[in-house]
């Protein structure tokens, strides 16, 4: 599970670790890294397993305390650190200095290959299909994977439209050592968002999400509701600027969103996953669930490609 803003809390990354999974915290969900502190100690008095922080680093005016939250990172003793967003550099040295190992999650090869020189341990390799930001070269999973498992060194997990053990499975078959998942876990029991957000995404298929900031180069992926629709006719507009939706897109209304379930006050982010949604269930129902189903297609369906073909 990756680090989802407002989604990452303690009972969510908990419930994801004492299932076998990953699961990360978002640092800049706590308002300070004193917060974030506590909030590392939260999930270790549910749980003794492995977990880790997300960093993203968005090139803001007034950027947060990046170094203060990071040293709070390492203080806690967190040992897995995903970051995102931004030129990581700083970050990666005083983390690999400290013992942290480093996912780093991009939308393209060449920044792959970037941050592998920067020492990052692994990479999470970002598809068209997933929500947030898909970078500008809509490349979907398929291409993308085995293009970044191909020139890479370090370790790949595939991230963006998986929500099963069909993507699992397709994912390690085209080079991942592993799966990435985000709105999925939005709509499992444990997740602290609002029922709204949670059944949308149930009902919601594959087409509904809205690609917004385009004539920006910024695309972001997004459950299509009426805000999303509004910004994306706004943006239309030849001389239209970002100032123009900033109300809309404010990330308090994004987080009453969440919280509140009013679908159309603001954005909620979500990937074409969507599609593959069609229930709530707990986190530990959803981990069996995909392990079950991988283990099956690789000892059931797929041992067809090695049969001989038998002529009549």
């Amino acid at each position: 599970m990756g680090g989802m803003q407002w989604v990452g809390r303690a009972p969510l990354v908990a419930a994801v670790a004492e299932a076998g999974a990953l699961g990360f915290l978002t640092a800049l969900t706590q308002p300070s890294p004193e917060e974030l502190a506590r909030e590392i100690s939260r999930v270790r008095e549910r749980t003794d397993k492995p977990f880790g922080v997300n960093l993203t680093i968005l090139p803001t005016m007034k950027p947060p305390p990046y170094a203060e939250y990071r040293r709070a990172i390492i203080e806690s003793g967190v040992t897995i650190v995903e970051t995102a967003g931004h030129r990581p550099q700083e970050h990666v040295e005083d983390l690999k200095a400290n013992g942290v190992r480093i996912i780093h999650k991009c939308t393209a090869v060449r920044h792959a290959i970037s941050a592998e020189k920067m020492g990052v341990d692994c990479i999470s390799i970002d598809g068209f299909e997933c929500a947030g930001h898909p970078g500008e070269d809509d490349i979907g999973g398929l291409v993308l994977i085995p293009a970044a498992a191909d020139r890479l060194s370090i370790p790949v997990i595939a991230s963006g439209g998986i929500a099963d053990g069909r993507g699992l499975v397709a994912a390690m078959a085209l080079g991942a050592e592993g799966a990435n998942m985000g709105t999925r876990f939005l709509a499992t029991q444990e997740c602290a968002i609002h029922d709204n957000v949670k059944q949308r995404i149930v009902e919601a298929s594959e087409r509904d999400t809205r690609l917004i900031f385009r004539s920006l180069k910024n695309t972001a992926r997004v459950g299509r509701n009426k805000v999303s629709d509004e910004v994306v006719e706004i943006l239309k507009r030849p001389e239209a600027e970002f100032a123009d939706v900033a109300h809309l897109v404010a990330g308090a209304k994004g987080r009453e969103v969440m919280e509140q379930g009013d679908l159309d006050n603001g954005l909620y982010w979500a990937s074409m996953a969507q599609g593959l949604i069609h229930d709530v269930p707990t986190v530990a129902e959803l981990v069996n669930r995909i392990m079950t189903d991988a283990r099956a297609i690789v000892g059931e369906r797929l041992p067809a490609l090695l049969r001989e073909t038998v002529s009549a």
